[in-house]
């Protein structure tokens, strides 16, 4: 029975259509790097989601903070942590939309 052999000897000759495939994945691979590939992407989205975490847990520690003071100072408990506490929600809100609606770059 024959050898199963295919007649072409791909140690001696370079195969152009391999030679082709090469080259476009050569220019694939450079387009990739110059346009910043996935990382960048996955990079932004981290940094955005940081961004509205931050702006969700510091409005809402800095009004509950402040409202608790007001309340100190002037004797009025509950009231100025409870109105504080409704501002520093509204303003999260206002800035994650914020940060929502920003183009990515």
């Amino acid at each position: 029975m024959a050898e199963n052999d295919s007649g072409q000897d791909f140690h001696d000759a370079e195969d152009p259509r391999l030679a082709a495939l090469d080259e476009r994945l050569r220019q694939a691979r450079v387009a990739e790097a110059a346009r910043g590939g996935v990382k960048q992407d996955t990079d932004r989205g981290y940094a955005q989601g940081n961004r509205v975490i931050a702006a969700l847990i510091g409005s809402l520690v800095g009004s509950a903070l402040i409202g608790w003071l007001i309340d100190r100072w002037f004797g009025t408990s509950p009231w100025g942590l409870i109105v504080m506490l409704f501002l520093g929600i509204a303003v999260a809100f206002r800035q994650i939309i914020r940060i929502g609606n920003e183009r990515p770059e």
